[in-house]
């Protein structure tokens, strides 16, 4: 006997018109005969077997019966007729089907045989992504083809739903981003510089803060108008970022002023080496529209490790204090803070003129 699917579908019993009237109403049905041997099948429950023989096959080599429980001979199988019965094919995709068997009168198939009409219930997902099925392969009254609808909606839903939820993720990432970020030089802005120091604050991680003031900026704008001190803005920046690494913060805090977060330093002559090599790239020519603008820098800095409990406020006034120390001892320097650092008159003028704008 041949073991291909067409040689498979050709058997005698039951009668030709019966078998495929059986085919369409049962394309998942088995006909036995009374040794529980296969003697026709529907063209799904072929499918499932491939290119393996079903006919002429004991069902009990095609198929585990897990309840009722027996010895898979037809006589244990008629014990349970016209019972639910809870199978799993012997294969390697190992699926899971419900059946119900029930004897052939006489004359509907070989003498002492049965019928067992099965599906694959809950497994008809898994069944038809393992076995490649379609709508065909299931009778036009099965409620699996409508489940089997369902499905492909709600996985088609569910596919829009997720696509709309990355977009709305996405808008809600580049909102935030813009929230944090400042529009002309692309540098983190005072809220993200706030948050950033309250992350570093309550993980307990030391850091350095270093605040920068450019010096005779305010002589770019007179000269070379707003777009010539954009464009300074727009390299200093480009600097900055040239000399800190991807995890240290540099914000612009205000027209001109800047805060550098340098995360896990601690100390002291890294900071100065650091702010002093950015005075000096900043103290370099800079050139726009033909003309060359010289500014520079003054730095003041604090480290987080000099505070028992560090206040984000303080250590800023702090870094202001050194800021504008470098500054009243001749611009173009970086200042520590310390203890004993007191502001001179002069230098707490200059601040209170600068918030004030004049």
């Amino acid at each position: 006997m041949s073991n291909s699917r067409a040689t498979q579908t050709r058997n005698s019993a039951p009668s030709d018109g019966l078998a495929a009237m059986m085919d369409v109403l049962c394309p998942m049905h088995v006909v036995l005969g009374e040794t529980g041997h296969v003697t026709h099948a529907g063209p799904t429950l072929l499918k499932l077997f491939a290119d393996a023989p079903v006919i002429g096959a004991r069902f009990a080599e095609l198929f585990e019966v897990k309840r009722p429980r027996g010895d898979g001979s037809m006589a244990a199988l008629m014990g349970g007729a016209g019972g639910k019965m809870h199978l799993r094919i012997r294969s390697s995709a190992r699926t899971d089907l419900k059946g119900v068997l029930v004897p052939l009168p006489p004359g509907w198939g070989p003498e002492g045989g049965a019928l067992i009409n099965l599906s694959f219930g809950i497994s008809v997902v898994t069944a038809v992504r393992d076995f490649g099925l379609t709508g065909t392969d299931f009778a036009a009254t099965d409620l699996a083809v409508e489940m089997l609808y369902l499905v492909e909606a709600k996985t088609a839903a569910m596919e829009a739903s997720r696509k709309l939820n990355l977009r709305l993720q996405g808008a809600m990432i580049a909102a935030e981003e813009q929230a944090y970020t400042d529009t002309l030089t692309g540098l983190r802005n005072r809220r993200a510089l706030d948050y950033v120091l309250a992350r570093l604050a309550e993980a307990e991680q030391d850091f350095a803060l270093i605040h920068i003031d450019l010096d005779f900026f305010k002589a770019v704008n007179d000269t070379g108008g707003h777009a010539a001190g954009d464009h300074v803005l727009r390299e200093v920046a480009r600097i900055m970022v040239e000399e800190t690494r991807s995890d240290d913060t540099v914000a612009r805090v205000g027209g001109d002023e800047f805060v550098l977060v340098l995360e896990r330093v601690t100390d002291p002559e890294r900071v100065h080496d650091i702010a002093a090599r950015m005075i000096t790239r900043l103290s370099q020519p800079l050139q726009f529209a033909g003309q060359v603008y010289q500014i520079s820098a003054s730095a003041g800095s604090v480290l987080s490790c000099d505070y028992a409990q560090p206040d984000l406020g303080q250590m800023m006034q702090e870094a202001d204090t050194a800021l504008y120390t470098a500054k009243h001892r001749g611009r173009a320097r970086h200042v520590p803070f310390s203890r004993d650092l007191k502001m001179p008159d002069a230098v707490r003028n200059e601040i209170s003129d600068k918030a004030s704008g004049r």
